[in-house]
């Protein structure tokens, strides 16, 4: 990735009973929220350490003390998830790579995508698209963003992916892929993601979580 890129991450807020629901039970709403906080600062680490000519927190709610330096915040707009992605991309005047929160264990050499033509095959390439493993996707990259290429995109569903990377070919975009990833979903997302980078805050606030959750979460 060249610095004239701009990250974005799309974020709730981690308060409890607005987060991660689907990890209740088998853990609390309280444990569920603190899941999704370590997920969404791994995340954010991940973007800080990548060269970008901006990171962007576009976030439902107020930002916390799992803020590092170096963002910008903006508010999420009213509407569907395919509204506050297009809303997102609009805000951006050049390349633009957006992930969401739930692959902690993302890393600077997965967003480190090129628009500039530097890389192999970069001066090809219009669009990068991440698939995530429950149908839909964990990253989404525009040279030239366009937020209607989003907008009436049906969010949430095992089609999701399909449908959105379908826009991007129709309208003419060459796009490259990107490895497919696990999105924290459920409890057995969960430890399978926590395998996958132990030593991150997420691996180490899911093992801390109580016992009788973590032994239900294993069932």
């Amino acid at each position: 990735m060249t610095a004239t890129t701009t990250l974005l991450v799309i974020a709730k807020e981690p308060r409890p009973g607005r987060v991660k629901t689907r990890l209740t039970p088998p853990f609390t709403p309280t444990e569920a929220a603190a899941l999704a906080e370590a997920a969404l600062a791994d995340t954010l680490t991940a973007v800080a350490a990548t060269p970008a000519r901006r990171r962007v927190l576009v976030l439902d709610g107020a930002p916390g003390p799992w803020l590092p330096p170096g963002f910008e915040v903006v508010p999420q707009c009213a509407g569907g998830l395919d509204a506050r992605l297009a809303d997102a991309f609009a805000g951006c005047a050049g390349p633009a790579l957006l992930i969401g929160m739930d692959t902690p264990q993302v890393t600077p050499h997965l967003l480190d995508v090129d628009f500039a033509g530097s890389g192999p095959g970069a001066a090809d390439t219009d669009a990068y698209f991440g698939p995530a493993e429950d149908g839909g996707f964990w990253a989404l990259g525009l040279a030239r963003p366009e937020p209607a290429l989003l907008r009436g995109v049906p969010m949430s569903t095992p089609v999701t992916g399909a449908v959105q990377r379908e826009r991007l070919v129709l309208a003419g975009l060459r796009v490259r892929d990107l490895p497919r990833l696990r999105d924290v979903d459920t409890a057995a997302d969960a430890r399978a993601v926590a395998a996958l980078a132990p030593h991150g805050r997420f691996a180490a606030r899911l093992a801390a979580c109580t016992p009788a959750a973590n032994q239900r979460a294993s069932r």
